[in-house]
């Protein structure tokens, strides 16, 4: 149930206003979200107005999906978005070493045949 689409993100950066447009929230929450989750971390300029990039966006839609669709606290949002990125860590664990794998029988055919070649 995702509030955004990905590829509709066109700019560069989104100003605290645009992003709040797009979640239909106030700036205040979406500076009470910078606070409380450390993901989230735009960029400001001289000014110190933040700078969001599409990135930090879809980070907001994970909470904003968390938290206002499904009904989250906060806490129970920054375990699910830890336990997601735990997820993610043992994904590309299983991916190398099939990866490895791959590669060492790749590297067998080789030996095999450059034999049948000699």
């Amino acid at each position: 149930m995702s509030k955004i689409n990905e590829a509709e993100l066109k700019k560069l950066y989104y100003s605290i206003g645009e992003v709040a447009k797009i979640f239909d929230v106030n700036t205040s929450l979406i500076r009470f979200w910078e606070k409380e989750f450390p993901t989230v971390k735009p960029k400001k300029n001289k000014k110190g107005n933040r700078l969001f990039t599409s990135k930090e966006i879809v980070k907001i839609d994970k909470i904003y999906t968390l938290v206002k669709v499904k009904g989250y606290t906060l806490d129970g949002a920054k375990k699910a978005l830890r336990e997601k990125s735990t997820n993610y860590s043992s994904e590309n664990a299983v991916e190398l070493k099939n990866h490895s794998e791959t590669i060492l029988k790749l590297e067998k055919i080789k030996i095999k045949l450059m034999n049948i070649k000699a």
